[in-house]
């Protein structure tokens, strides 16, 4: 795209001029390179086949996306040279979306004012989580703001990545049983009718399945208004039941407790409570406020729990090894053994770091093998389900032939 700038040499002399760059921080990071300071950047037109810019392209997913572009393109933008205000303004202008013009006003006003970056985040928590202000609000002590955004963008990256993974693996058996139950309710509701209309007429003995799935499709086809109401009944309570406290913790529990879906449960919240944990230390924040953020960041109850009380204990005088080591229901013993490591060497944050790569190819390997058996068990399962329906269907035809006969 061709941009007009305005900037200023090494020597102090301002002056104007036209450029072509990919996008304003490709032009930025060329001026910075030379010494030169940008003050103005204007768009001026763009090169055939170019549509939208990097930046609005970039800002055009979902609230978890905008934040980790948000964070790595600020870091570069302040790597590049500009001042915050100004590297601010130039994502405010490429930004789309009233909740992002509504927080970069605030950003604004705020750094005006006086205030710090890290507070001014702060009063966006929906958008900006406590690990995100914790690093900006460490980068900021430490002089080193770029290098906490650049890490805070990573650490929100992976994690993001990771839930992906998970819940992609959990997406094609949900839409292929989708597909079943709509199959099956319509043929229920159509096709198992007429055939019974016939069943009857004949006088014909059923055997057990047929009579089975006769009484499912009398359920499904003329009381559907009562079967309907139930199955939303049984829904709402057990919403209304995983919502409260007990229910919450029996069903994070039993979701630690399954043969399959369990190990990597911890696997996720051992990756996800190491990543944050060293993405905070190696930031410069303290070991408490770490393990009480990293608290907010893991989903389960019990984790949550664990973590509080370690922050506690932490205050006390405890190491943080020996307050994991007892804790293998939800932390496998390799991640005690490496804190131990960490804490006598030094290297605490490293080693969390390697720690939650490990569990992050973990999960991710994990992930790939449940899809793939799942595709085959699923054709199992559905050539069960159709042999069965065929059988009971097929079995009451044959006697009708004999009858006839």
């Amino acid at each position: 795209m061709i941009f007009s700038y305005k900037a200023v040499r090494a020597d102090g002399t301002e002056y104007e001029s036209t450029a072509e760059a990919d996008d304003k921080f490709a032009l930025y990071k060329d001026l910075h390179a030379k010494g030169e300071a940008v003050l103005h950047v204007k768009e001026k037109g763009g090169r055939s086949g170019s549509g939208k810019s990097i930046w609005t392209i970039s800002f055009g997913g979902a609230k978890a996306a905008d934040r980790i572009m948000f964070a790595k393109n600020l870091s570069a933008m302040l790597r590049a040279g500009l001042p915050l205000a100004r590297a601010l303004s130039v994502l405010d202008r490429q930004m789309s979306g009233k909740v992002w013009r509504d927080m970069f006003a605030s950003f604004q006003d705020d750094l005006a004012k006086g205030v710090s970056f890290s507070t001014a985040l702060a009063k966006f928590p929906k958008s900006f989580p406590p690990i995100f202000t914790a690093m900006v609000a460490a980068g900021e002590e430490s002089g080193n703001l770029s290098g906490a955004l650049s890490i805070v963008g990573e650490q929100l990256d992976k994690s993001h990545r990771l839930q992906k993974k998970v819940k992609g693996a959990m997406m094609y058996p949900a839409i292929i049983l989708g597909i079943m139950v709509a199959i099956g309710i319509l043929m229920f509701v159509y096709v198992v009718p007429k055939l019974t209309a016939t069943f009857r007429d004949f006088g014909v003995e059923l055997p057990l399945a047929t009579r089975a799935i006769l009484g499912l499709s009398d359920l499904v086809s003329n009381h559907s208004v009562l079967l309907f109401t139930s199955i939303i009944a049984v829904v709402a309570l057990v919403f209304f039941a995983l919502r409260s406290k007990p229910g919450k913790s029996a069903f994070h529990r039993f979701v630690l407790i399954i043969p399959v879906i369990g190990p990597i449960a911890k696997e996720v919240n051992s990756a996800r409570t190491a990543r944050t944990m060293s993405s905070l230390l190696s930031s410069g924040v303290d070991m408490v406020a770490a393990i009480k953020i990293s608290s907010n960041v893991v989903q389960n109850v019990h984790y949550k729990a664990m973590l509080e009380r370690t922050a506690e204990d932490i205050q006390k005088g405890s190491t943080l090894q020996s307050l994991f080591l007892p804790r293998g229901d939800l932390y496998p013993s390799f991640v005690s053994e490496m804190i131990g490591v960490g804490e006598e060497t030094g290297t605490l944050s490293k080693t969390l770091l390697e720690v939650a790569i490990f569990y992050e190819g973990e999960v991710e390997q994990k992930t790939k093998d449940i899809s793939t058996i799942i595709e085959p068990a699923l054709m199992v399962i559905i050539g069960i389900g159709v042999g069965v329906f065929a059988l009971a269907m097929i079995a009451p035809i044959y006697s009708l032939t004999e009858n006839i006969n």
